[in-house]
């Protein structure tokens, strides 16, 4: 719990570190696999306000949070596919690992052939999803350009979605007033697909049992 409260602190780190922080943080979750515990929801929201004169202008204009991040979120999924095309048959053989498993690469190829080539720009606005898709997706031989096309949409949606609700909604008294509620409330939001996802392969699991 406290882990997590430390996590949700996004607007100290942004104040430390700046876009320069930022970028690096949106990077590292954005597919570098290390980066699925990273406040990446909050965070976009957090810096959104915290260019917004309600936030203290404490971070340059919002259209610099905007290409701050999603030069930085295209990057690093662009990183992810290729550690998981040049590295996927090594990082996917570990019997033992119920994430990094071969099973995993077919799962998501089913995932993607199901879903189309949308299922990037979903990943994106998924917690810890999106910190494997990439990696998932150039395991799995997704089609390159494909990847790239969708990968520039999610990021672009992601990085000017959640930064421009922060400047805006930042405005209201009752968020400004409440900022820590509002952050775990964008969490909490966030983590919304997943648990739905869940829902439905348990659904499907005892169907079939």
């Amino acid at each position: 719990m406290l882990a997590i409260l430390a996590l949700l602190n996004v607007e100290n780190i942004l104040k430390s570190g700046g876009l320069a922080l930022l970028a690096v943080i949106v990077f590292a979750e954005s597919g570098m696999l290390v980066g699925f515990f990273l406040p990446g929801d909050s965070l976009l929201f957090i810096a959104g306000f915290l260019a917004s004169t309600a936030g203290g202008n404490k971070l340059p204009a919002l259209p610099w949070v905007i290409l701050t991040v999603v030069i930085a979120a295209i990057a690093g999924d662009q990183v992810g596919y290729l550690i998981g095309r040049k590295l996927g048959p090594r990082l996917f053989n570990r019997e033992n690992s119920r994430l990094l498993n071969p099973k995993n690469i077919d799962k998501t190829q089913a995932f993607f052939e199901h879903h189309g080539p949308k299922s990037i720009v979903l990943a994106r606005f998924v917690p810890v999803v999106r910190a494997f898709v990439a990696v998932i997706a150039g395991a799995g031989r997704m089609n390159y350009r494909t990847f790239v096309s969708y990968n520039i949409i999610g990021g672009a949606l992601w990085g000017i979605g959640l930064p421009v609700l922060g400047f805006y909604l930042g405005e209201r008294k009752w968020v400004k007033d409440n900022i820590e509620i509002v952050l775990i409330l964008v969490v909490v939001l966030s983590l919304v697909p997943v648990a739905i996802e869940l829902l439905r392969h348990r659904r499907a699991a005892a169907r079939t049992h």
